[in-house]
């Protein structure tokens, strides 16, 4: 997997070994993470970011993450920032920006706020701030997890990655950039049209 140059590291960490409970006791305005030992706390997306992350969720889950009413086929669990606390990167624990199960493997949410089953597809919306944590170390504990599918997408430069697991590694399959329409793996039984992901530019 392409990585992003590393970004100037604007994030607060921890400089003992973090436990959960450093991750539960951080301020609400935070996004927390323990990612490689250490309690990672991101600010709140920009609007650019939460635009786009906003756009992908209901894009995505209203044609597979509603049993009615579904613009698609469904069968997908589609959550926005769910806890993941999974097998393979523990102790370690991940908020991506979007996850997806399908339903024979998860039906329902868990009734704690903790996720155990690890996702059949993750999403990670760059920005300078994270980009280098997200491809490199939360990406290759989403491959440690046993996760098939990630995405990232960059809202600043407007395109979106599809990687898929094998034995090697993640393998780049697919890049959707602009305003186009495209058939985006694992959700490829539907066409999505990019150009409302987008923030627009200024003249």
């Amino acid at each position: 997997m392409t990585a992003a140059p590393a970004p100037n590291d604007a994030y607060a960490t921890a400089r003992r070994p973090a436990t959960y409970a450093d991750l539960e006791s951080a301020p609400d305005d935070r996004v927390a993470e323990l990612i490689g030992g250490e309690l990672v706390l991101s600010p709140r997306p920009t609007g650019r970011h939460a635009r786009t992350s906003s756009v992908a969720g209901i894009v995505v889950g209203s044609a597979f993450g509603l049993r009615k009413g579904s613009a698609g086929p469904g069968g997908w669990l589609i959550l926005d920032e769910p806890e993941l606390h999974v097998a393979g990167i523990l102790p370690d624990v991940y908020v991506p920006d979007l996850a997806g199960w399908r339903r024979e493997r998860l039906d329902e949410v868990p009734e704690d706020h903790r996720f155990i089953i690890a996702p059949d597809w993750v999403c990670e919306v760059l920005s300078p701030r994270t980009a280098g944590r997200d491809l490199l170390q939360k990406g290759q504990g989403y491959l440690a997890a046993g996760v098939p599918w990630f995405w990232t997408i960059d809202p600043n430069e407007r395109y979106l990655d599809v990687y898929r697991s094998n034995e090697r590694g993640w393998e780049h399959v697919q890049r959707a950039e602009g305003d186009m329409v495209a058939r985006l793996q694992p959700f490829d039984a539907v066409e999505i049209d990019l150009s409302e992901w987008w923030v627009q530019r200024a003249p």
